[in-house]
């Protein structure tokens, strides 16, 4: 494999302050020392994608107007919801998301932006906004705060040079030389890094296959818990990175939830955890606490609509069908990867493992309560992530709003695989998730005052997603793809680079 060469500037380490304290000033010392001459103003659009908007520095005077005023876009190309009539919007940069665009060959900083109306104020159907919103109204509600993470799932497609074949979808943390891309995977997380990802680690996953001369292996990168809107920013830059990586190198590289029948999709499980003065409420003298169980709840609750947010196109539902890994009845469990929110485990054991492995190691038990989370595993990467997590932190304060939350957490939990034979009647006795596009709006459309609540998800959003939802007509898409591959193949090819 070729080495390509990353400008590698951690704009955090030069300017010596954590990203929530940079400054204007740090701005323009940093660009002057590294002697940038390009800005990038950054923006996730309806589609979930980064846009870019390009700038060259003439001088100072020029650099200090647009970090301070920022400029003017039409909001009704980026928005399906918003009329041509009044479309005009502000982006304005925020200094803690800078980072230097590692692909540019001219030296580049790049900043992702806020959208403000025409008064000035935060527009109230932005991405951004309406997660930072939600977690308002979340914490408003508990006195607590939301926080997430996501796992990004992915595969890297390039010619098959024939040696070193992984076994089919065996490829859950291969090592070289059976996988393949282990390296590109290390670039990607380097340059995620540095500009601003807390990254957990990174692996090969199940799925990989050879297919008319190409080679197919499924990857992930997971991150750390943060706040919300941090944990979002991180996973849209991270989309943007690794797909411009891989342009570099000349792979194809996709998040679209199936490509084929038979071969694991990719998902985009997101982890929560909920947090008072710094510490993680989940746990409860070494269980899940009953804070846990009402977020989950509430999950529970508006399940049915949540897939509006988290799976945004046909393909997602050829990933959410019954019998396999991912969800596709409303139910939670410990350690259960065949239900939709799953309690990890969560280093609540007494033991000192460390020492267990390392005998000549002292004792070192360390308090790990703030590692419990709990995983929502029906997303995938079609998702608008910052829409997905303000609908993920609205279910979580639903469950503190509903009387009967803990009844329902009981009712809902499951201890064995429900799709074993022997499982047959409970699995009948579970709710499904929605089975196309179409459907979850219909059920968007029933729960849509929990979303709207506090002001959480403007009117005109909900419609909006309500509408493109339906556009697409796949009430009965799914049964007809999974018995024709060729139709199948077009899909995926028509939603391969969504998100």
């Amino acid at each position: 494999m070729d080495t390509i060469k990353l400008n590698s500037v951690d704009i955090e380490a030069e300017i010596k302050k954590s990203r929530c304290l940079f400054t204007k000033a740090d701005i323009k010392r940093f660009i002057s020392k590294q002697g940038i001459r390009h800005v990038n103003f950054m923006y996730p659009a309806g589609d979930g994608r980064l846009k870019t908007l390009n700038f060259i520095i003439s001088n100072e005077s020029y650099l200090d107007e647009i970090l301070s005023c920022g400029e003017r876009v039409d909001g009704s190309s980026l928005f399906s919801y918003i009329e041509a009539s009044s479309s005009d919007l502000y982006v304005v940069p925020r200094y803690s998301t800078a980072f230097v665009d590692p692909f540019a060959e001219l030296p580049t900083i790049c900043f992702l932006c806020s959208f403000f109306n025409k008064d000035g104020k935060p527009l109230e159907s932005s991405p951004e906004y309406t997660l930072k919103k939600a977690c308002d109204a979340f914490h408003a509600q508990t006195g607590m705060d939301f926080e997430a993470m996501g796992e990004l799932e992915y595969y890297v497609i390039a010619r098959d040079s024939g040696a070193f074949a992984a076994v089919d979808q065996r490829g859950y943390h291969e090592s070289a030389p059976f996988a393949k891309f282990g390296e590109f995977r290390q670039k990607c997380m380097l340059a995620i890094a540095q500009a601003g990802g807390a990254i957990k680690y990174g692996h090969s996953e199940v799925g990989n296959f050879t297919e008319n001369g190409l080679v197919y292996e499924q990857n992930e990168v997971e991150f750390l818990p943060c706040a919300a809107v941090d944990a979002a920013n991180q996973l849209t830059v991270a989309k943007w990175i690794i797909r411009n990586l891989g342009a570099k190198y000349g792979y194809d590289v996709t998040f679209s939830p199936k490509i084929t029948v038979g071969k694991a999709g990719s998902g985009l499980h997101v982890h929560m955890r909920i947090m008072k003065n710094g510490v993680n409420q989940m746990l409860k003298a070494g269980k899940i606490s009953d804070t846990a169980k009402r977020a989950i709840a509430g999950m529970m609750k508006l399940a049915p609509s949540i897939t509006s947010f988290g799976n945004r196109n046909p393909i997602s539902y050829l990933r959410l069908v019954p019998h396999q890994e991912a969800p596709t009845n409303v139910c939670w469990g410990d350690r259960n990867r065949s239900v939709l929110v799953r309690v990890p485990l969560g280093w609540s054991a007494k033991a000192d493992m460390c020492k267990a492995a390392n005998p000549s190691e002292k004792s070192t038990l360390i308090d790990t309560r703030q590692k419990q989370t709990v995983e929502m595993r029906s997303p995938d990467a079609s998702a608008n992530v910052y829409l997905l997590m303000a609908a993920l932190a609205v279910a979580c304060r639903t469950g503190f709003e509903m009387k009967d939350a803990l009844k329902l957490a009981e009712s809902t939990y499951v201890n064995v695989n429900i799709h074993k034979k022997e499982n047959s009647k409970l699995l009948s006795s579970l709710d499904t998730l929605p089975d196309s596009c179409a459907a979850s709006a219909d059920l968007l459309e029933e729960q849509r005052d929990f979303y709207e609540k506090k002001g959480v998800f403007s009117k005109s959003m909900i419609d909006g997603i309500i509408a493109e939802l339906r556009l697409f007509e796949d009430r009965t898409l799914r049964a007809k793809l999974l018995k024709d591959k060729n139709k199948l193949a077009e899909m995926v090819k028509a939603f391969f680079y969504c998100g």
